[in-house]
């Protein structure tokens, strides 16, 4: 009979070959039980004592045999292992109904897993993740300040207590706002992030947020300001309306003021200016990119390393054939681009499409939310050359899925092309374009 395991015994699924672990005979299989006598709760405990120096790990083996390892090494050295559960603890779901959440604005039967809401301030500090505060308790706030765990990023989207409970549908979220002067007070480092939606958040409530949020200063380090996005499937939802380009101006000519007051702490999401039509901002407005995985700076980053590989092109004149699909956002940019390479390899042939969000609606203009059906609906018959180029987002992440679950093999052998996912820079654009060249 399988012996009935305690909350805060934690299974270990793999060990990194070389690592402490594995040269002190630990398994995938085994449990870890404590580190120096204390038992772990969940990932902040684990990362906290496995940085001593000096470490009493006990192991339970499968058959139940206890080995207690005695370990020596250097501080925040890691042990090697990996657990069945990545938080060692169930993942917090969201308890709030947010007006502007996209999971809710998704069509049913899709996988399982896209419909789960994470609101864990581990994953936090562990992934990047956004946490509204609503879920995190006195007992995790505690330990993040005991252990110090940084940066914590929070979803603050406004620091109006009654619109914040209206705008997350919980009655708890404006009392949450405390907790940011309790991870202030304790010197924790935090990035914060607001959606604006039309109407709600947007205009004079913006400004009293960011003048809120300026108290925080420095230990807020950057807010990012991103537009709501919405999709088709809005049925019995709040209503929201999108932005117009007079709205996005407005939004950027408030953001700009703020910079130039607190330097470059608040930040606009890249979408803002390419809706507004405007150019986007030089590099060193993005003060190191600290916002970059919520959209803000990504195009400036591309661009500059895209013109950084540019001059190490060799100019060719072999013939090259092959189609690029992207989102509406990026289209633009990568058009540029392919112009400036013909100006080296004038025989490079290449099919640009934009593609459609047909599946989410055409408003959704990411290239991280195109589905594998809308490829195929917008590439069927079309000239596609010897290869199709595609962005690493668009897929899982580590999968050759997209979102509705076609995968990489089946859009190939539909289209009847070669496909080659490509990474997210402006070299690795580069060199995916040039490939058959380089592989010479």
């Amino acid at each position: 009979m399988e012996k009935q395991r305690k909350r805060h015994e934690h299974l270990v699924s793999a060990v990194e070959e070389g690592s402490i672990a594995w040269e002190m005979g630990i398994e995938p299989g085994d449990w870890l039980l404590s580190i120096n006598g204390q038992e772990i709760e969940d990932v902040f405990d684990y990362h906290y004592y496995v940085n001593d120096e000096n470490l009493l790990v006990l192991i339970e083996k499968p058959d139940g045999e206890q080995w207690e390892l005695e370990i020596e090494k250097e501080y925040e050295e890691d042990l090697g292992l990996t657990f069945e559960q990545g938080l060692m603890d169930e993942y917090r779901s969201c308890r709030n109904k947010c007006v502007f959440c996209f999971i809710d604005q998704m069509p049913k039967g899709m996988r399982e897993t896209l419909y789960f809401k994470d609101d864990d301030s581990r994953l936090s500090f562990l992934q990047g993740n956004y946490v509204t505060l609503t879920n995190m308790s006195d007992h995790d706030i505690d330990r993040i300040t005991r252990y110090h765990l940084e940066p914590i990023n929070i979803s603050f989207h406004t620091t109006n207590p009654e619109l914040r409970c209206k705008m997350l549908h919980n009655r708890f979220a404006g009392e949450a706002l405390k907790k940011v002067d309790r991870l202030y007070e304790a010197g924790i480092t935090m990035n914060g992030q607001i959606v604006l939606c039309k109407g709600l958040n947007d205009g004079q409530e913006l400004e009293r947020t960011i003048q809120d949020l300026t108290a925080y200063l420095p230990k807020l380090q950057s807010v990012s300001v991103v537009p709501v996005g919405l999709s088709k499937y809005r049925d019995g939802l709040y209503p929201l309306e999108p932005f117009t380009r007079e709205d996005e101006r407005k939004v950027l000519d408030t953001i700009h003021r703020w910079q130039e007051k607190v330097y470059q702490v608040i930040h606009a999401g890249d979408e803002w200016y390419i809706l507004a039509g405007y150019e986007m901002p030089e590099e060193s407005r993005y003060d190191g990119y600290l916002q970059l995985e919520n959209g803000v700076g990504m195009i400036r980053l591309l661009q500059n390393e895209f013109e950084e590989g540019f001059q190490k092109i060799r100019p060719t004149d072999r013939k090259m054939s092959l189609s690029i699909a992207t989102g509406a956002l990026a289209y633009d940019y990568l058009n540029e681009f392919i112009r400036r390479m013909k100006e080296k390899c004038p025989n490079l042939d290449v099919h640009l499409y934009k593609i459609r969000n047909e599946f989410f609606g055409e408003s959704i203009t990411v290239s991280g939310l195109i589905t594998g059906q809308d490829l195929i609906k917008q590439l069927k018959g079309q000239e596609l050359g010897d290869r199709l180029l595609l962005p690493c987002n668009m897929l899982r992440s580590g999968e050759d899925v997209f979102l509705d679950d076609v995968t990489v093999s089946e859009l190939e052998e539909t289209l009847q092309v070669k496909i080659d996912i490509v990474k997210s820079s402006g070299q690795d654009f580069i060199d995916a374009v040039l490939k058959e060249r380089y592989d010479e």
